[in-house]
Parts: structure tokens; C-alpha cells; sequence
């Protein structure tokens, strides 16, 4: 019924007088385009009462909730997929951009701010869509692209103590961003990226259809599958292919100092983490602290691990291979799949299965002012170099500041770069994540914080892949380039000097499918894949 619709609009020549405001015209067309006025109900604009709250609902980067940041004209709440169609026929007709928030933690605010406010904007919050249907016969799930990990992971573990979804730990993470991006979790290196196990999708695409996998075809199915979003259209819902794990997990931590060798103990792990058997999951932690025994600064790195399976496997395992560590079955729990993806978000055990429900779950990463960046290691880094940057974080500004180191290996060594758009497979030790933090109070000197992340990052040049230097697109990161949002088509030259940092050779292929699928480059913002003139 939609498509005749749009026709029926189009054929006739429809406007409003020149001195009715965007946000009254946008929302006049989304009335006639619902063909129900009561769609102004799911629209906030900035005369609306709730309009800051629900602006602020999502968002989880403080940075740009400030009153300096450019604010979309509109934020729709769309019940069902008519609503959505209608607002991108609307924005189209108006010549408004569109942004779509699934959970907000886009880390430089794109899915519901912009850097620069030349046209005016509206946000799509897909917090309505937000179901999860779960077959465990089949191990598969559909879930919409408004729920959080947590949502998905809390109706998993409600059905099967045995079944997961390979994903980030992350619980207030919106599925259609992760899933946009790639996605990498804990059992990552077992099972690849949360991408890597989307086996159909629904689509609204420019036009306004809903396309699942068979109309799409496979080139605009392999796209939206960990080639940014905000890209190809609005993913509306994935189907999952859902993976087994046993009923108990074994998670492990243990944190060392710089006194009790914790610099020797990384350098060694570099080497050994990628090439563990892929039912292993290590990282490290690294950020300072006051030691226990005199009180002075120093640094400490916390290895966390999980294991598919037991404890009296796992500790074995561990001995042989980093026999540094010194793990002991009191460093360990066993527990079930979902316990240890909240043991990794509130570090404490014990909390009801609901705790992966809670949507405003402050961390890092979420509900905080920060800064994040991103890097691929191919070569142990030296033990001096290790130790230079650790000099970096007893800098003043470094006092919130977290490295992280992720292992890879495993199944990612066999997946083929051009598998999806995510192409950091073989070859990788490990992934780092850079963040900094700041609080509310000293927001006014973030540029003083966000300089501190941008010496680490250069610190790290000489000892990280080079043309391109590799970043990961869930951590984005508009230091690396943006597009020039002043010209509507955007420009591939500018565009793939970030776009091969995030994916390489893939960028091509992703600019070929825009390039048929939305030509007049109508899903954009500052890090979309452009189509070519």
C-alpha cells in the first residue's frame, strides 16, 4: 500500500506556503504520507516538551549533548516499518538529512548529531523496534534494530542456557549499530563477528521498500553487514544464526603491576594470545592506579579471559603457555554464557539475569564524556616501546584514561578478508582501544584530554600497520578523515582516506554498491560510503 502511496503523492504538485517553519512542513508530510495525523505523537521537535529528554535518552557520549552541538530539526519514534518509510519519503521530499540511532553509542555522536549543521536534520530512533524472537530448534533469532545486546542476550538466555550470539559484552550496545559495524565479543575467535553470523535482514532502502536478503541481493546484503551504518538504508531487523556454547564457562582475572612484572608478562602475552586454541578469549586492561603497598602511581594490567569450558581444562592450558601469569583456580568462576557477559560490564557476580535490561548503564563507553581510537597490531611491540607508553598514561590527563589490548587468531585467521566489509582477519595479534575520560566539570578543557589521546595515537605510529594504518569502524573516529557534508555527493578521494583505514580494499566494492543502490547519496553524514559522480 506504501509504494502507491508515494506515487499518489507524487503526482501532484504539493507545498506548503515559504514561510511555514521545516519542522511544521515535515511534519504536515508525515501526516498525509501515514495517512494518520496521530504520527505527530511519535514526533519530537524543539517547541515539544520531552523534546532534550529524549534527545539525551540515547545518547551516550556526553561531548555532544552540550549546548554548542547542532541539533536535529525532528526525532521520529516509529512504532512500525510505515512509519519509517514515510519519514524517509518526507525527508527526501523536504531535502532534510536523516540520521538513525539505534542505541547511540556511535562514539563521535553520528547517529544523532552532526559536526557541521549546513542542512537541517532529522533523527530516526528505532527505540519502538525493538523485539526479539527466538527458535531455539533452529538456533536462530530475528531481533529489530532497536534492541540492546542485553535485550537480545537476556531472551537468549531465557530459551537456552546453551545457546549465545557471538557479540560484544557491552550490554547497552544497540544491535544495528553492532551489527552494522562487524562486532567482536568474547567468543569472537570461536565464531567470528556478530556480522559474520546475519543470515538475512530487512531493509528499507531510498525508495521506501523493505527488502529482506533475496531482494536486496547479495552485494547490498554483504554491505550492510560491517560496512558502517548510515550508509545503504535503515536495517529495520537481522536474522541471527545463534552458536552453542557449553553450559558453564570458565572467566578469569588477574591484574599485575609494573612491580610485579606486568610489562615483561604483556610482551610475552603479544606473542602467545592469537595462537591460543580459539576457545579462548584473553585481553589486557592497562591503565594506572595508586599501588596498594606505598600509595604512589603506578601501572597495572588486568588480564581478563574467558574459556568454553572448564576450569580444570582451562588452568592447565593457561600454565603451559603463560606460565607468567601464575594463574590459580581462585583467579576463576565458572558460570553460564549470559553471567559472564555481566560479569565483563559491572564486574561483580551474583546480579539477576534483568541487569542485561537496564538501557542506561553508565561505563567508559557509555553515559560519559570520552574520546576513543582504534589499532591493529601485526608485530609484537618492543618491551622499551611497551614502557613508553605506559609513560603516557602517568601524564595528568591520563587519570580516566584505559588501553586495551583484544587477542585475535583463531577462526578470524581463516575467514577471508573480503568475507564481509570488515576485512581485520589474518595477521592481527591484537586489536587497541584507546579511551579517555573526563567529567562534566571539565568538559570546558576537553580539547586538553582529546590532545592527550591524539599524542598516544601518534605515539604508536612506528609500531602499527602502515598504508593504511587499520582502524576499527564501531570505534569511529573522525580524526581520520571525514566527508565534506557542503557537498551532497560527497567525494570518493576524501572518502576512501578513512575508508580504507576501516576497511581496506573493501572500500571499493562498498562504494559500488552505494553507487547502484543510492546514487544520489541520500543516507549520509560525516563517515558514509560515498557513491562515485
Amino acid at each position: 500500500m506504501f509504494p502507491f502511496l508515494l506515487v499518489l503523492l507524487l503526482s501532484f504538485s504539493w507545498q506548503l506556503g515559504a514561510s511555514t517553519q521545516p519542522a511544521e512542513q515535515f511534519l504536515h508530510c508525515l501526516s498525509l504520507a501515514s495517512q494518520n495525523a496521530s504520527i505527530a505523537k511519535l514526533v519530537y521537535t524543539r517547541q515539544s516538551f520531552s523534546y532534550s529528554s529524549v534527545l539525551n535518552s540515547s545518547a551516550q557520549n556526553f561531548r555532544f549533548t552540550t549546548p554548542s552541538t547542532p541539533t536535529p530539526l525532528a526525532i521520529v519514534t516509529p512504532l512500525r516499518p510505515s512509519h519509517v518509510q514515510a519519514t524517509v519519503y518526507c525527508c527526501r521530499k523536504l531535502g532534510l538529512q536523516l540520521r538513525t540511532r539505534s542505541g547511540g553509542h556511535d562514539f563521535e555522536g553520528l547517529s544523532y548529531a552532526s559536526t557541521t549543521y549546513t542542512t537541517p536534520f532529522v533523527v530516526i530512533d528505532l527505540v519502538n523496534l525493538r523485539s526479539v524472537e527466538i527458535n531455539v530448534e533452529q538456533g536462530t533469532a530475528w531481533v529489530e534494530s532497536g534492541a540492546t545486546l542485553g535485550e537480545l542476550y537476556y531472551e537468549i538466555a531465557r530459551t537456552s542456557r546453551t545457546l549465545a550470539f557471538a557479540a560484544g559484552i557491552g550490554h547497552t550496545i544497540g544491535v544495528g549499530g553492532h551489527l552494522s559495524g562487524g562486532g567482536y565479543g568474547s567468543i569472537f575467535r570461536k565464531y567470528g563477528l556478530a556480522a559474520d553470523n546475519v543470515i538475512d535482514a530487512r531493509l528499507i532502502d531510498v525508495k521506501g521498500r523493505i527488502l529482506e536478503r533475496k531482494l536486496m541481493g547479495e552485494d547490498l546484503f554483504w554491505a550492510i553487514r560491517g560496512g558502517g551504518g548510515g550508509s545503504f538504508g535503515i536495517v529495520l531487523a537481522w536474522k541471527l544464526k545463534l552458536v552453542r556454547v557449553p553450559a558453564n564457562l570458565t572467566t578469569c582475572t588477574i591484574t599485575k603491576t609494573l612491580q610485579q612484572n606486568a610489562t615483561s608478562l604483556v610482551h610475552r602475552w603479544q606473542s602467545i594470545g592469537h595462537k591460543l586454541p580459539k576457545e579462548v578469549h584473553t585481553s589486557f586492561a592497562i591503565s594506572r592506579v595508586n599501588s596498594s603497598e606505598d600509595g604512589t602511581m603506578t601501572v597495572q594490567a588486568t588480564l581478563g579471559s574467558v574459556f568454553l569450558g572448564g576450569t580444570n581444562e582451562f588452568l592447565p592450558l593457561m600454565r603451559e603457555n603463560l606460565p607468567e601469569l601464575g594463574l590459580t583456580k581462585e583467579d576463576c568462576m565458572e558460570m553460564s554464557w549470559a553471567e559472564t557477559i555481566i560479569l565483563g560490564t559491572q564486574f561483580r557476580t551474583g546480579l539477576p539475569l534483568e541487569t542485561l535490561l537496564n538501557r542506561t548503564q553508565v561505563s567508559p563507553l557509555s553515559k560519559s564524556f570520552f574520546k576513543a581510537k582504534s589499532d591493529f597490531v601485526q608485530q609484537p611491540i618492543p618491551e622499551q616501546a611497551l614502557e613508553g607508553l605506559w609513560r603516557k598514561l602517568h601524564e595528568e590527563e591520563a587519570k580516566s584514561a584505559t588501553i586495551v589490548f583484544v587477542a585475535y587468531g583463531g577462526i578470524m585467521d581463516e575467514i577471508p578478508e573480503t568475507e564481509t566489509p570488515s576485512p581485520h582477519r589474518a595477521g592481527n595479534l591484537y586489536t587497541v582501544l584507546y579511551i579517555v575520560n573526563w567529567g562534566e566539570d571539565e568538559n570546558v578543557n576537553s580539547e586538553k584530554y582529546i590532545n592527550w589521546m591524539r599524542r598516544v595515537y601518534d605515539y604508536m605510529t612506528p609500531y602499527v600497520p602502515k598504508s593504511p594504518r587499520e582502524a576499527y569502524v564501531n570505534y569511529r573516529d573522525l580524526d581520520i578523515g571525514a566527508n565534506d557534508m557542503n557537498h551532497k555527493k560527497g567525494s570518493y578521494a576524501e572518502a576512501k582516506i578513512w575508508g580504507r583505514k576501516y576497511f581496506k580494499n573493501n572500500f571499493d566494492r562498498l562504494v559500488q554498491v552505494k553507487t547502484r543502490v543510492d546514487p544520489g547519496n541520500f543516507f549520509r553524514h560525516e563517515q558514509s560510503i560515498p557513491p562515485l559522480p
